[in-house]
């Protein structure tokens, strides 16, 4: 049998030592230590990006996020429309994928879509998301993933508003994380401020108003869409119990009155002009009554929030009455705001959710 060959302990060591002198000779000659990676001489080593880190494993994903956000991110799945946290967000800020990190939208481009889920009409500057091409559940989609992480977000429709584009980013929350303005330098986005700064998007320059004017979903219905409103919340306003449910205050025995919180841009729409729009989307000369709705619960309420607001209601009012804008007395109650509750999540929206539901409000001209 022949014997292998085995090179005595004599040539490696002499076959090491060539082989570390040529290694250190060349890292010499380029300005460099061994031992140590190629960097060019006078530049400053650069930190690694975002796009460079890796995926983590399936069991550090698992152990890091909810059974929703592995669903959504790391298998495709999809939330519930209308019952995740950012459908309904109006705060200025960026959205970031809740795996890496990595930026991805901005509420400069989200709109309400109606869909139940964040929409946006593009990705924020200078992000990199990745569109793919997605042929389940019998059709043809396109997928919207994240670059870095490559994480689920969603899908991309072309029924967006025609003035931003036409696109539909149609994104599931549980994909993202949200960073408000006031958050970003301190989460370490501080680079994107001066989006905001230049679009004039200051969350500090808003106003809030309290309306009541019959069922509080019609209301909400019509005062979302007025331009300058920025967030919409139905609740209850003017009572005496404290956390009062919707079964409580439809019994008439809590004092409240069914509300909607609007939160607006000054800039944009004055409470003036707000208060046009309330009264003409109800019949402020029905006392405790909007058509078939009967009670307390139902009255015409402006529950101000500042004195500016109540002299501008009383003055509103005033105006009304003297122009015999109504062929009856405005019964219309004008009250410091107390604590509004907001009401249950599925009144939220409701007609969003329930287009054929109850409604007995229209904007009359």
């Amino acid at each position: 049998m022949n014997t292998p060959f085995r090179p005595s302990w004599l040539l490696l060591t002499v076959a090491a030592s060539v082989l570390v002198g040529f290694i250190s000779a060349t890292a010499l000659l380029l300005g460099q230590r061994p031992g140590t990676t190629s960097t060019p001489i006078g530049s400053i080593p650069s930190t690694p990006s975002m796009s460079d880190s890796k995926k983590p494993d399936l069991d550090s994903l698992r152990a890091k996020l909810t059974p929703e956000q592995f669903a959504v991110t790391q298998q495709c799945g999809t939330e519930p429309p209308f019952r995740n946290a950012y459908w309904n967000n109006h705060r200025p800020g960026i959205y970031v994928d809740v795996v890496s990190g990595e930026p991805l939208f901005s509420s400069l481009d989200k709109f309400d879509s109606g869909s139940g889920w964040p929409s946006f009409t593009a990705p924020i500057a200078g992000s990199a998301v990745v569109e793919k091409t997605d042929g389940s559940h019998g059709m043809q989609r396109t997928e919207v993933r994240s670059k870095a992480a490559d994480s689920h977000l969603g899908h991309l429709f072309p029924d967006g508003p025609r003035d931003k584009g036409g696109n539909r980013y149609c994104i599931n929350s549980a994909s993202l994380r949200f960073i408000s303005v006031e958050e970003l330098d301190a989460a370490g986005y501080g680079r994107f401020r001066s989006l905001f700064e230049s679009s004039g998007s200051d969350p500090a320059k808003t106003e809030t108003a309290i309306l009541a004017g019959g069922c509080f979903w019609g209301m909400e219905e019509i005062l979302r869409k007025i331009p300058g409103v920025t967030k919409t919340t139905v609740g209850y306003s003017g009572g005496t119990t404290v956390n009062p449910t919707y079964r409580a205050v439809c019994t008439g025995q809590t004092g409240h009155a069914e509300a909607v919180e609007i939160v607006f841009d000054p800039s944009k729409l004055t409470f003036e002009a707000l208060l046009g729009f309330f009264y003409r989307m109800h019949d402020p000369t029905t006392l405790n009554r909007q058509h078939n709705d009967i009670g307390t619960q139902y009255r015409s309420a402006i529950f101000v929030t500042s004195e500016a607001q109540r002299a501008t209601a009383e003055q509103v009012k005033a105006a009304l009455t003297a122009q015999r804008k109504f062929d009856r007395p405005i019964t219309t109650e004008i009250t410091a705001a107390g604590k509004f509750y907001p009401a249950e999540d599925y009144h939220q929206q409701y007609l969003v959710k329930n287009p054929d539901g109850y409604n007995c409000h229209i904007l009359r001209n």
